[in-house]
């Protein structure tokens, strides 16, 4: 990387620094939208301890669930389990410590931290299991409870289209947690399908600026689908 290009040719350079025990934040709703070749890279270098923070951890043997499989993940904060048998057999073992959080908390909880805010009130989870030992406050006649917000060592992002300044767009639903995400990391990687030349994005769409991005790599991705429904013929 030279100057303001803040592009990468290999996973290695893209996640130089991360190590052990590290909390990593993870853009994609369930399959759609997972930046692939990151993941597989971190299961490739071996790391552990780590503490994810992803709305959910993929499927059995795709996305984050292949970390599952090494046992490389130690906390996972997250809002469901989904469609991974793996992740609630940890679960339920005791083998994985699991947060389960609201998702909208969850995202907002992303959003403060990438915002520099450190925690924030919320109705969400009061008078449940979610907010039991957490500081609980009046206003205009409602209960809420107090979140803390959330950072990470590394984001990992998955985007659409980027220029060499680290502009990224995201397509359709593929943008999901992805934008918030790549705010929240002190180091945050995202990764393409399309590298352009700056001038080329419209910089009306751009979602997440290049302030927020150290490193832009470009990958291929399989695009699963999760979970695959059609219809009966008559």
């Amino acid at each position: 990387m030279a100057g303001l290009d803040k592009v990468v040719t290999t996973y290695d350079q893209a996640l130089a620094g991360l190590a052990d025990g590290m909390t990593i934040i993870a853009g994609g709703f369930g399959l759609c939208g997972i930046p692939e070749g990151l993941i597989a890279q971190i299961k490739k270098m071996g790391v552990r301890d780590l503490t994810v923070v992803s709305n959910n951890c993929g499927v059995d043997g795709f996305g984050l669930g292949i970390l599952l499989e090494g046992r490389q993940i130690k906390k996972m904060i997250s809002s469901y389990v989904g469609e991974n048998a793996l992740f609630e057999q940890q679960l339920l073992s005791g083998e994985l410590e699991v947060e389960l959080t609201p998702q909208g908390t969850l995202a907002e909880k992303i959003r403060a931290g990438g915002a520099g805010i450190p925690a924030f009130f919320t109705a969400t989870g009061y008078g449940t299991p979610i907010g039991e030992g957490k500081e609980v406050r009046e206003f205009h006649g409602r209960q809420y409870i107090l979140e803390e917000s959330i950072t990470g060592d590394f984001a990992i992002v998955k985007g659409w289209k980027a220029d060499r300044f680290g502009n990224v767009i995201y397509r359709h639903t593929a943008r999901n947690f992805n934008p918030l995400a790549a705010t929240a990391g002190k180091i945050t990687v995202v990764e393409v399908e399309e590298i352009v030349e700056p001038g080329e994005l419209d910089m009306d769409n751009i979602h997440t600026p290049g302030i927020y991005v150290d490193r832009v790599i470009q990958g291929t991705f399989e695009k699963r689908i999760e979970r695959r429904t059609v219809r009966q013929e008559a």
